[in-house]
């Protein structure tokens, strides 16, 4: 599933010479980077529908085995073979969804590494962008980018520290009247 979206990443990178393509690269890889964490939770969903498969199968394996023992105490022999070839294709079934489970896992822990390799890259090939770096070139200049500006957030925080002191001022004020201060 994987190879498909990076081959389409890897062609979406291979295609792109010009910065004008730059945005339609990053929006591909962005879209494969969706289409990657779609398949990544239908996976999860798999093993989780694996899971209760097996859970199921060992309880039956659980009951044909129980099943044998009760029927070999009161020596009913028929029946002990039965619960002897019902509990054999139980265990079995047991044994191919373990394994099925282990596959998923596996290729979950594959999956996830894959896609935190194509955030990666497209974290990469959308940081160099044109507007990255016309903002270093403002920054150079002596501008500053709202989003890194401290003087911002100390500002923004100053407004909020004076907006919570007067909320608490209005509070305090309502207390007062109510208990006829």
């Amino acid at each position: 599933m994987f190879e498909r979206l990076r081959a389409a990443i890897d062609a979406a990178l291979d295609s792109a010479t010009a910065p004008a393509d730059k945005r339609d690269v990053v929006a591909g890889m962005r879209d494969a980077v969706i289409e990657a964490h779609a398949a990544l939770q239908g996976m999860r969903d798999d093993v989780a529908r694996t899971e209760k498969e097996l859970a199921v199968e060992r309880n039956r394996l659980a009951d044909a085995e129980r099943r044998g023992r009760l029927a070999g105490e009161i020596d009913d022999h028929e029946t002990v073979e039965v619960a002897e070839q019902f509990a054999a294709k139980h265990r079995g079934r047991v044994g191919v969804l373990e394994q099925k489970l282990e596959a998923q896992r596996a290729e979950i822990v594959l999956m996830e590494r894959e896609l935190g390799e194509m955030k990666a890259q497209m974290k990469k090939v959308s940081g160099s962008s044109s507007v990255d770096s016309a903002w270093r070139g403002i920054e150079a200049a002596g501008g500053s980018r709202p989003e890194t500006d401290v003087k911002d957030d100390l500002l923004r925080d100053k407004f909020d520290r004076v907006a919570r002191e007067a909320q608490a001022d209005a509070q305090l004020e309502a207390l007062k009247k109510r208990m006829g201060r």
